[in-house]
């Protein structure tokens, strides 16, 4: 058994449904774990002129995982959804998303498409029958705890950090291995 990363940072839903077969289903695999959300979610308020509307609305962003999931199962594939971790500002996002929609001025205010995301993937996780790894929930669950912070999961505000990681690898191995025979 071999373990392949068809992840490309920066792509979303659509991206990766012009190559999910060369780079998913040609490979085939067993389990394939998907995660995506906050590329999907992401409004770029920064270009000139901004925009307005997230790079993939959440309709479509369903559709898409709903594609991956069923084409998956339809060859035997043990699908694994995880949602999209929660995103924190730094500088360099509130530099680069520091308005409308976004509310810098709020914690969670970097989150405010996001949440909703997190949302759609769980829907899709329940409407497909597939295993759910919610990273949006164990991120807001650590960040809850006395003494705690979501700084401490997060590398730049938005990538997960190896403390992260940890979290994210030690939830995921849990539902392999419920998985197996």
């Amino acid at each position: 058994a071999w373990v392949v990363n068809a992840g490309i940072g920066g792509n979303n839903t659509d991206d990766t449904r012009k190559r999910f077969k060369a780079d998913v289903l040609d490979q085939k695999p067993k389990i394939v774990i998907i995660q995506f959300g906050i590329n999907d979610a992401a409004v770029d308020v920064w270009k000139n002129p901004p925009a307005t509307k997230p790079r993939v609305e959440r309709a479509r962003y369903k559709a898409n995982l709903t594609y991956f999931i069923e084409t998956l199962t339809a060859q035997k594939t043990r699908v694994i959804l995880m949602t999209p971790n929660p995103t924190r500002w730094v500088e360099k996002t509130r530099e680069l998303y520091g308005k409308t929609p976004y509310d810098p001025d709020d914690p969670n205010g970097f989150n405010v498409l996001l949440k909703g995301y997190a949302e759609a993937a769980r829907e899709v996780a329940m409407e497909a029958g597939v295993d759910l790894v919610d990273v949006y929930d164990l991120f807001e669950a650590y960040d809850s705890q006395e003494g705690k912070s979501m700084d401490d999961l997060l590398l730049d505000g938005m990538h997960p950090n190896d403390a992260g990681h940890r979290l994210i690898a030690n939830m995921l191995m849990e539902k392999i291995s419920d998985g197996q025979e």
